[in-house]
This record gives C-alpha cells, sequence and structure tokens, in this order.
C-alpha cells in the first residue's frame, strides 16, 4: 500500500505519457480543447483590459497601444520559447530517453531565465526613446510609466510560456491550461481595483499585469519543483550542459518567436495598403471585423499546439506512421471546425458587425464590416493546412523550415496578391481582403503538399535527422 500510494503521482505522469504517444487522434482531441479555452480567456483579458483603461481617457488608450507592439513582441518571445520546449521534450519522450527529456526542461527554464535578464534591462533603458520613435508623442508620459511596470516583470511572461510548453509536451495541457486561465482572470479581477478603487490610474493596469503573471509562475514553480508530479524531474543531478539540447530548443522557439514580427508586419502592410485604397475607413474596418477573425481561428491555433507535442512524440519513436495519421487528422479535425464557425459567421456577419459599429458617428461602416466578415469565411477554411504545416516541422525540430513557410504564406503570397487585386487591378479595399484569402489559399496549399512530401519521404527512409 506505501509503495502504491507513493507512486501514484507518476502513475497520473506516466498515464499522460501515454496519451501523447499512444492513438494521435485522441491525443489531438484531449490536447487541443483545453488551449482552445486558453487562448480564449486570453484573448477575452486583452479586450477587458483595453475597456478599462478606455475609462481613463483617449490618452491612456493611446499609451496602452503604443506599448503593445513591444508587449507582443515579448509575448511571441514567450510562446515560441515555449514551443521549443515542448518539441523537445516531446521528441525526447517519444524516443523515452527520460534523461534527455529532464535535461531539455532544464535548458528551457534556465533558457527563460537568461533571456528575460538579457532584455529587462535594455527595456527599461531606452524604453522612452522606443516609445518616440514609435510615435508616442503626447502619451508618451503614460506609456513610459505603463511600460516600465510591464516589463520589470518581463521574467514572469517569459517563463510562464516555456512552462507552459514544458507541461504540454508531456501531456499536462489541463494545468497548462489553468496557468493560462488563472493569469487571465486574475488580470481581469485586479484591473478595475487597481486602476479605479486604489488609484493607481494605467499604472495600475501594468501592476494587474504583473501581479497575476507573478502568482501564476509561483504555481508553476510549486508544481515543477516542489510537488513533483510531472513526468520530467528538475533535480541538479538531472542537468547535463549541451549545446545540443540548446540548440534543439533555440532552433525551434526562435523562428517561431520570429513568426509573430512577420504577421505585425504583414498587418502593418495590408493597413498602408488600405490607407492608399480606402483611406482611414478602409483600415477602420479590416480592424473592427479581423478581432472576430482573430477569435474564429483560435481553435485551428488550439489544434496546432497541440499537434506539436503529438507529432514530436511521434518523431522521437521514429514512428512516422503515427506522425503522418496525426498530421492529417488535425487538418481534418481544423476544418470541420472552421466550416462550422464559417457558416456562423457568414450568418450572422450583420450582427457581429454593429458591435463595432454602434455610435451614430460609426453606424455607416456596419454593411462594409459586414461584408468583410463575409469574405473571410473563405479565409478560414483553409488556414488550417498553413498552420498544421507549421506545426509539424516545429514538432520535429525545424523551426526555420516553420519560419520560411510563414514567411512565403504571409508576404509572399499573401501581400503579392492583395496588392495586385487591390492596386495593380484596382479593386480597392476589397481587393486586400480576396488578396488575404486568395493568399492564403495558394500559400497553405502549397505548405501543406510540401508538409506531405516530407512526410512520405521520412516514411520511406524511417531515418530522421533529429
Amino acid at each position: 500500500m506505501h509503495s502504491d500510494s507513493n507512486s501514484s503521482p507518476q502513475d497520473g505522469a506516466q498515464k499522460r505519457v501515454s496519451l501523447i504517444t499512444g492513438d494521435p487522434e485522441k491525443a489531438i482531441r484531449k490536447l487541443s480543447g483545453p488551449m482552445i479555452i486558453a487562448m480564449v480567456l486570453m484573448m477575452v483579458y486583452n479586450l477587458v483590459d483595453s475597456i478599462w483603461v478606455a475609462g481613463l481617457g483617449a490618452n491612456a488608450l493611446a499609451a496602452l497601444g503604443f506599448i503593445s507592439p513591444v508587449f507582443m513582441i515579448l509575448i511571441g518571445l514567450s510562446n515560441g520559447l515555449g514551443a521549443g520546449a515542448s518539441s523537445a521534450i516531446a521528441r525526447c519522450i517519444g524516443s523515452k530517453n527520460k534523461k534527455g527529456a529532464d535535461n531539455a526542461a532544464i535548458h528551457s527554464i534556465l533558457i527563460s531565465v537568461g533571456v528575460s535578464l538579457a532584455l529587462t534591462i535594455p527595456l527599461l533603458l531606452f524604453l522612452p526613446d522606443i516609445l518616440l520613435a514609435l510615435g508616442a508623442g503626447e502619451s508618451l508620459s503614460l506609456a513610459v510609466d505603463y511600460g516600465q511596470i510591464i516589463f520589470a516583470g518581463t521574467i514572469f511572461l517569459i517563463f510562464t510560456g516555456v512552462s507552459s510548453g514544458i507541461l504540454r509536451a508531456e501531456g499536462d495541457v489541463k494545468r497548462a491550461m489553468y496557468a493560462m486561465a488563472a493569469s487571465a482572470i486574475i488580470n481581469m479581477v485586479l484591473d478595475p481595483i487597481l486602476i479605479y478603487w486604489a488609484g493607481w490610474g494605467i499604472a495600475g493596469a501594468a501592476w494587474a499585469t504583473v501581479i497575476s503573471s507573478a502568482l501564476v509562475s509561483a504555481v508553476i514553480v510549486y508544481w515543477l519543483l516542489l510537488k513533483r508530479d510531472t513526468y520530467v524531474s528538475f533535480s541538479r543531478y538531472d542537468f547535463q550542459p549541451s549545446k545540443k539540447v540548446l540548440k534543439s530548443i533555440l532552433l525551434v522557439g526562435l523562428p517561431a518567436s520570429a513568426e509573430t514580427l512577420v504577421i505585425a508586419l504583414l498587418m502593418g502592410i495590408l493597413n498602408g495598403i488600405l490607407v492608399i485604397t480606402g483611406g482611414t475607413d478602409a483600415v477602420a474596418i479590416y480592424t473592427a471585423g479581423w478581432r472576430v477573425v482573430m477569435v474564429a481561428i483560435i481553435p485551428s491555433a488550439g489544434i496546432g499546439t497541440a499537434l506539436i507535442t503529438v507529432a514530436g512524440a511521434a518523431y522521437g519513436a521514429k514512428m512516422f506512421d503515427k506522425l503522418s495519421i496525426s498530421h492529417l487528422y488535425s487538418v481534418k479535425l481544423s476544418i470541420k471546425v472552421a466550416l462550422l464557425l464559417g457558416v456562423i459567421t457568414y450568418i450572422f456577419a450583420p450582427y457581429m458587425a454593429r458591435i463595432f459599429a454602434y455610435s451614430p458617428e460609426t453606424s455607416y461602416l456596419a454593411p462594409t464590416i459586414a461584408l468583410f466578415l463575409q469574405v473571410m469565411c473563405f479565409f478560414y477554411l483553409l488556414l488550417p493546412l498553413g498552420i498544421m504545416s507549421s506545426s509539424i516541422f516545429q514538432a520535429i525540430g525545424k523551426g526555420i523550415t516553420s519560419l520560411v513557410m510563414t514567411l512565403f504564406r504571409e508576404l509572399a503570397c499573401i501581400i503579392l496578391i492583395a496588392y495586385l487585386l487591390a492596386i495593380v487591378w484596382g479593386w480597392g479595399p476589397s481587393g486586400v481582403w480576396w488578396g488575404i484569402v486568395i493568399g492564403n489559399l495558394v500559400g497553405s496549399s502549397i505548405t501543406h503538399l510540401w508538409t506531405r512530401r516530407y512526410i512520405k519521404a521520412l516514411q520511406r527512409t524511417r531515418s530522421p535527422d533529429i
């Protein structure tokens, strides 16, 4: 009895590992649900945060906007390094290399600390200069007040992303979800208390973010280092400094982080084309409608995150048939969900549009926002092809290939076709919308075929380059 009691935490860890190394379709379903829920909550938090800050006035809201690009780069880095950790550990788990999984997990934590320390001081020292370069102007002092607090807590932002990746790698998505959800909920609760009740203003919003991240980080440290019921362990005896392990994590983590910059660049270029062809109204329509699109693509993003773990384990085990099954099933499941969301969006687009154009000053934009949303329904359908292709290459440790795919889809295909349709062929703003749809169709289809060809080559050779 005593032995059973002592082994129960590891029994739970072994059950999670059995899930990710077993039936890939079941694993994808089980792992993706909690991730989707967590991502939805994080998006809701971002919206609520903006609403509370908006109550402080236009300058406060603008200050939040000027900090957002730098903040999103940090979040992208956190998520990217989390993907690198998840990929490296899952591949070790698949190959039944427990010691390697432990070592990769410890390296991941050390990377998160090192990156945080390397970024925090420069961000705090050069923040005013960065904000001036971004055009902060009248809202500079408010932006500095907010940013100095946020970036002082960089270590918590990076650590939560990386540690969540460690949990996902061994199939523990529920606790990863709890961590992300708790951070969002605590933040939403603290916002009105610190901003208005305590009278801290925009600094209160920043402190709410830092405090919530710090509390969640403390809980994760307890899970990993004190409770010790995870598959990976963090004893000093498990750590062996290794350039190979470091490379394995960073070759996925850094390119995955860079993909966030690619998306930001895409948005900026599309905004520029919209200004040329339709003025600020065109940008407003795109900005409002894209908020709905971002919610609609969360399920595909959640399934893609689950695929990194499942495909990484299959690759590590050299079970390339499972790798193929997990890829095709993720695509099929994502397209089914996207089809459902596309139908819902198409039908309810006029009602969704009114949410963003409820005032007399903006009501005239509602019909065009609705039309934008109906066009974007076609974007939903083939986006999974691109997302799952990137996830597969992140899973097998080829992060640079994933980045190249993203560059090809977003910049070479979408921007080129949007430019041709909107400016060269004179379609105006609707050319940008259809450029997004057609560019994604072309780019995602090609990257999907590229991925299938690579997987089939693995199935023939059965000798991956790990």
